[in-house]
């Protein structure tokens, strides 16, 4: 079998407006918004880095920290933080712009997972991941523990599908 290349995954930042059509009544923007928003910079991120095709296939650990409101300057950034064979996880940051010296605050983080395809939409082979900083292992030891997480949630769930059916 031929060795995979490797590469250095490297962050991909967008900005929006929040508008209130993408707002409830009382102004704070929908959570499914804001995740349309942080799936299309996550595919950005693994677009870039797999340079093929990508769908998403499942979005991990979505937390919501703090509010965006109608008029917010929102920062998304996106990096992938582990990669299996045609698969890549992403972690994706949004952050509200406060400007001057309060800076960007985080407001909601989540992990995408994303599968690589060829021309005939066939899963294809990503290369391995370059980790060199001591930010990226601790980022890509968190996918793997979400991972894992995920593989036992998903055998629980099959064993009580099995047992009902």
């Amino acid at each position: 079998m031929a060795e995979r290349n490797k590469k250095k995954a490297e962050e991909i930042e967008t900005w929006n407006f929040v508008f209130p059509n993408q707002s409830n009544p009382y102004g704070n923007m929908f959570g499914g918004e804001l995740l349309a928003i942080m799936d299309t910079t996550a595919a950005m991120a693994a677009i870039r880095y797999a340079e093929k095709t990508v769908s998403t296939a499942s979005v991990e650990r979505v937390i919501f920290k703090k509010p965006i409101f109608v008029g917010d300057r929102i920062k998304t950034v996106a990096k992938v933080v582990l990669v299996g064979r045609t698969s890549m996880m992403v972690r994706t940051d949004v952050f509200v712009d406060k400007g001057g010296e309060e800076g960007d605050m985080l407001s909601t983080t989540a992990h995408f997972t994303l599968v690589a395809f060829d021309e005939q939409r066939v899963p294809a082979e990503v290369p391995e991941l370059i980790i060199e900083t001591d930010k990226e292992k601790k980022q890509s030891e968190l996918a793997q523990q979400i991972k894992d997480h995920v593989g036992r949630r998903e055998v629980r769930i099959k064993e009580v599908v099995e047992k009902w059916k």
